[in-house]
């Protein structure tokens, strides 16, 4: 049995980045259309759908370039700026 994973080689899965896209496109267009919500659920919708679908489109992009922004390689990074005496701090 496989495991569903979010985070695959640095970057959301592909499931999860299509259902970002469409929940926040979703939420957008259902937070204008409907028309018996109350205004402030309304209003919440528009103002959170956009970001969500900006997170989807960006992950897409980000896996389209090549980039691992959910990686964790700043850790390698980190410990190669440290120093003898940071060490020692220790």
């Amino acid at each position: 049995m496989s495991k569903i994973r979010l985070i695959v080689d640095g970057n959301i899965a592909e499931w999860g980045r299509i259902s970002l896209i469409v929940l926040g496109i979703g939420m957008f267009a259902c937070g204008l259309a409907l028309d018996f919500l109350p205004r402030v659920i309304a209003l919440a919708l528009v103002i959170l759908g956009l970001p969500v679908a900006a997170v989807g489109g960006y992950a897409s992009r980000a896996k389209a370039l090549g980039l691992k922004p959910f990686d964790n390689s700043y850790k390698k990074a980190r410990t190669s700026y440290k120093t003898k005496h940071d060490k020692n701090n220790e």
